[in-house]
């Protein structure tokens, strides 16, 4: 399935996809459902009944202030965490149900966390052929050959002999990609995979993403990066102290959110202050020529 033509038409493809009457991947089954999901840690409840889906093919972005819920419910999405109260779905399978092997369930996941986690006495290429030897059963040539194919995709097939240590913050990220895609998941989750980078780097790790994205991949990306959510999501989810409090297409989020909440918090961001200092100038050119 392929999203996007190229950057040239982004704009116009996202406003196609906006303007649609469906939701993108709307008519089969969501790939990820979350039904009133209750989460507690003690007398702290990081979620009070969140509910959202994710559907086939869709790149969801889940925004919101720190401390909301957000990494949480990225966390029950492959049973990291598990659910207080409510139901987490993947595929049609219940993650709090008994008879789940949720460790099958992980392997139809791929998992980018902030901090990388890479395992440091291991190369670039290692670090990506370990699940494929040890989980896939893969042959050491097999394993070696998927690995430097996924290297080359994030652009990093120069690096496959290079330690974590040797490499930037960017580039540990998307070697965490390229292992995570060796599985060849059906869903990938991100969880705020550039909160730990310089911004140097945040526009390589981006522009993997974004690529994923225009090849079809399913996402569900826990991101600050405004612009990103813009830009390449189809759907936009809203959480604030635990609940999701307005979830929509990127531009009625970014443009026209309906809920004060929202827009406070955008507006903190300046999302909302980009046209301000034209205006300003605008309407003091007017009271001049006046």
């Amino acid at each position: 399935m392929t999203r996007a033509v190229g950057l040239g038409d982004e704009n116009a493809a996202r406003t196609s996809r906006e303007e649609g009457q469906r939701r993108f991947g709307e008519g089969g089954p969501p790939i990820l459902t979350f039904e009133n999901v209750v989460k507690t840690y003690g007398r702290v409840k990081a979620l009070r009944g969140a509910s959202f889906h994710v559907n086939a093919g869709e790149v969801v972005c889940i925004i919101g202030p720190s401390g909301s819920g957000k990494s949480t419910i990225l966390r029950c999405a492959n049973g990291l965490e598990p659910v207080t109260s409510g139901s987490v779905m993947f595929a049609g399978i219940g993650l709090a149900d008994p008879k789940t092997k949720l460790r099958a369930v992980r392997q139809r996941m791929g998992m980018v966390f902030q901090n990388f986690e890479l395992f440091p006495h291991l190369t670039a290429l290692r670090n990506v052929t370990l699940a494929l030897r040890l989980v896939r059963n893969l042959s050491k040539e097999e394993a070696h050959a998927r690995a430097t194919e996924l290297l080359r995709k994030v652009g990093l097939a120069e690096k496959a002999g290079e330690y974590p240590s040797a490499l930037s913050g960017g580039q540990q990220q998307r070697v965490a990609i390229a292992r995570a895609l060796a599985m060849e998941p059906e869903l990938m989750l991100f969880d705020e995979p550039t909160s730990a980078l310089d911004p140097e780097t945040i526009g390589e790790v981006l522009n993997v993403m974004k690529r994923l994205a225009e090849e079809g991949m399913t996402m569900a990306v826990v991101t600050h990066e405004m612009d990103f959510a813009r830009r390449v999501a189809d759907w936009v989810v809203v959480f604030d102290e635990g609940r999701v409090i307005e979830q929509g297409r990127p531009r009625q989020i970014f443009e026209a959110g309906t809920v004060p909440r929202t827009r406070d918090f955008l507006s903190h961001l300046g999302w909302h202050d980009d046209d301000a200092p034209r205006q300003k100038r605008a309407a003091a050119k007017e009271d001049h020529e006046a």
